[in-house]
């Protein structure tokens, strides 16, 4: 589901009623555990984290007009998304965040490279994702996005 929003506010009252109290919730974790210099906002249809150009200028390489994408997330018709560009770009992160579900949920983690479905909200393991959310600086965050286009 696409949402047209300006605004992480703009996205949320859009939300089917029950989908509300977890999304709020989940931008409240991500927004209380987020390094310093990410900012909030919308990209590609998402609530979304990112490096803005006063901090890394070059942009998104594919759409240098973007700022660099870090962290989103999205109501789905039959899950919430939460899409973290640092579990695809390091391996020990996507591994620490495996190991680590098991003691947050009884469910079987439902994972791509970078997105994390939740189909069942009321199981959102919000304090891993707080903790995922502290995980990387900007500083951090740059110099691992920078590093994966020097490889290409």
């Amino acid at each position: 589901m696409l949402y047209k929003a300006d605004s992480p506010e703009d996205y949320i009252s859009q939300l089917p009623e029950d989908r509300v109290a977890p999304i709020e919730k989940l931008r409240e974790t991500i927004l209380d555990n987020l390094p310093e210099g990410f900012q909030e906002g919308i990209q590609y249809g998402m609530i979304a984290y990112y490096v803005p150009h006063t901090l890394y200028p070059d942009g998104y390489h594919c759409k240098p007009e973007e700022p660099l994408p870090f962290m989103s997330f999205a109501s789905q018709k039959n899950s919430i998304n939460l899409y973290h560009s640092g579990i695809y770009a390091i391996p020990e992160l996507y591994d620490w965040f495996v190991s680590e579900y098991p003691k947050y949920s009884t469910l079987k983690l439902d994972m791509g490279k970078s997105c994390i479905r939740f189909k069942k909200v009321s199981a959102i393991p919000y304090e891993l994702i707080g903790e995922l959310a502290r995980k990387l600086s900007v500083a951090e965050w740059v110099t691992v996005y920078e590093k994966a286009l020097k490889k290409k």
